[in-house]
């Protein structure tokens, strides 16, 4: 994945605004562990380095404190300790009165809801954009936020599809309480989600002429996917052997048919249809009884929804269908590996990771986790975490992924000291990098797992909206936070923050040059830079010196360390 980011950066030099860039040293990347003034011992810099990679995998970025703890407990019991933290949830944003309409004109016409920022404050998802960062950068409950985010990239929703912040600050506080608990009831409480219902439509889905988007994303994306698997990943024979059929599609949607909205939602108007309930997107869907297929539809795994079963029943017997298939552990299991580890994983690996989803139990020496259940997603998240091929450093082409824009906004943060309250980082930063949260251009999310690497026979999600533009973007976005000082606090953002980084603390390194590089590059890196990456890197931050700049050039260097270490093609991969 270097090599292409490599590739990118040379065919890129060309364009004036990356030459600006190499002028002023931008060519590498990193962040440091350790706020030490003198150089480390290769052994301490191999313990930080192990600490720096736990972070960035089960986090969202190391900085030097979270180095240090991890170091002091161990990674399997600071795993264990961050799994039973209270949940940091989403809380900004309006309440549900969008969905309890009496009058016959426009919510935001209202006079008691008439204001500049109605339609954010209602309708859209900024709300939860300014609580996703302000919990990636600062809250503690680290692990349980990342594997939420997983999650999220999993089972999509969509602003560009459905509105209503209440609804979707539900929907996400939903996939925080099961992050760490056990998958059927996470697809039970997807299955069950008003705003999926609307969504996916099947919400209001009638026997008479069923919808089959959600019964067919349930298996194809949220569960089994689309070929027979073996239990390490690999395609059941050379070709894909396909795990359903069209007829299966329409069994899906037949058996998932008779539900309606929960209660609350009003309108001038009337529900509609006859026998539902009107939107409204705060709890679970209900059962709409005469809108239910009752005849017999055949499932996957040998299950069958008998003749007669009701809303309830049949849904049961498809969670029973889906968690029974053999495909569901490394179909999972994987997307888990490559959303928090690698893009390649290893059969091996993948294969212990299912064996974990599997039993619902893991093991790391006297720590266990999981409950014994099947679908146990603590036990499968420990398996993805504490594997070998995660807590070795690998330099093979094939170890790693690359960062994804919203990771690599708030590494950076994290390891300088950062915080933000994300306003900036939606329209501002996420648009141009293509990974605006919350406003997936479908329900395959921004990208899909099984992205091809351009030129090579790997999988890289992330390269699917990885291009020129979008490589220029993280350099700009960079010069924005380090030369540019960041964002100053927006007063129309409750609790507003701005977005800025505090490299003051990296001063005390400054009087050596080679030292201060190092620090920056465990953070960003998770390790040293390579030495071709680093003399250069040194070279540069030495061009600041106390009879150049006398007052400024401890700052300067710093600046120009994190910008070089942050911009580096190795900083753009986690490995």
């Amino acid at each position: 994945m270097e090599r292409q980011l490599n590739k990118q950066a040379q065919d890129m030099r060309s364009h004036r605004r990356m030459t600006r860039w190499w002028r002023q040293g931008a060519t590498l990347a990193a962040v440091l562990v350790g706020s030490h003034a003198t150089a480390q011992t290769s052994a301490e810099i191999t313990a930080q380095a192990g600490a720096a990679r736990a972070a960035q995998q089960a986090t969202f970025g190391p900085n030097e404190a979270l180095m240090a703890e991890i170091r002091h407990q161990g990674a399997a019991k600071w795993l264990k300790q961050q799994m039973g933290l209270s949940v940091s949830r989403y809380t900004s944003g309006r309440g549900d009165a969008i969905h309890k309409q009496t009058q016959n004109v426009s919510f935001c016409s209202q006079p008691a809801y008439s204001s500049a920022t109605c339609w954010r404050d209602w309708y859209s998802t900024t709300p939860l954009l300014w609580d996703f960062y302000r919990n990636a950068t600062q809250q503690p409950d680290q692990v349980r936020q990342r594997v939420a985010y997983a999650l999220q990239q999993i089972v999509v929703v969509s602003e560009l599809e459905v509105t209503g912040t209440y609804g979707f600050r539900y929907y996400y506080n939903t996939l925080l309480d099961n992050a760490l608990g056990n998958y059927r009831q996470l697809l039970k409480k997807v299955a069950l989600s008003p705003l999926m219902g609307a969504y996916l439509d099947n919400a209001n889905n009638d026997k008479a002429a069923p919808n089959e988007n959600f019964g067919r994303e349930l298996m194809q994306l949220f569960s089994v996917g689309t070929c027979l698997l073996n239990g390490d990943g690999s395609r059941v024979g050379a070709n894909c052997t396909p795990t359903y059929d069209n007829e299966l599609v329409r069994n899906y949607a037949y058996a998932l048919t008779g539900w309606t909205y929960p209660a609350g939602g009003t309108t001038p108007w009337g529900c509609w249809p006859a026998g539902t309930n009107c939107p409204y997107f705060e709890g679970d869907m209900v059962p709409a009884p005469a809108r239910h297929d009752m005849a017999e539809r055949r499932l996957l795994s040998g299950i069958t929804v008998p003749a007669g079963s009701s809303p309830a029943q049949a849904l049961e017997l498809v969670l029973d269908s889906l968690m029974a298939h053999p495909n569901i552990a490394p179909f999972i299991g994987r997307q888990l590996i490559q959303h928090l580890v690698s893009s390649n994983p290893s059969p091996a690996y993948v294969q212990r990771v299912a064996a974990a989803f599997s039993s619902g139990r893991h093991a790391w020496g006297s720590t266990a986790f999981g409950t014994g259940q099947r679908g146990d997603l603590a036990a499968t998240v420990a398996a993805v975490l504490l594997d070998a091929e995660a807590r070795t450093a690998n330099s093979a082409r094939t170890a790693g992924k690359l960062r994804e824009p919203a990771l690599m906004m708030v590494a950076t943060l994290r390891a300088l000291n950062g915080r933000t309250d994300g306003d900036a980082l939606g329209y501002q930063w996420g648009e141009p990098l293509r990974q605006h949260l919350f406003r997936p251009p479908s329900v395959f999310n921004h990208f899909p797992p099984d992205y091809p690497v351009p030129g090579t026979a790997l999988q890289g999600p992330a390269f699917g909206i990885h291009n020129a533009n979008t490589a220029m973007e993280r350099l700009n976005f960079l010069t924005y936070l380090l030369y540019w000082r960041g964002s100053a606090p927006n007063t129309g953002v409750p609790g507003a923050l701005g977005t800025r980084v505090n490299l003051q603390p990296f001063e005390e390194s400054a009087g050596d040059a080679a030292v201060l590089v190092e620090r920056l590059s465990v953070l960003a890196v998770g390790g040293l830079l390579p030495p071709a990456m680093r003399d250069p890197v040194v070279a540069a931050v030495n061009t600041y010196t106390p009879q150049s700049h006398p007052a400024t050039w401890r700052a300067e260097r710093v600046t120009q360390a994190a910008f070089l270490v942050f911009a580096s093609p190795v900083a753009q991969v986690q490995r």
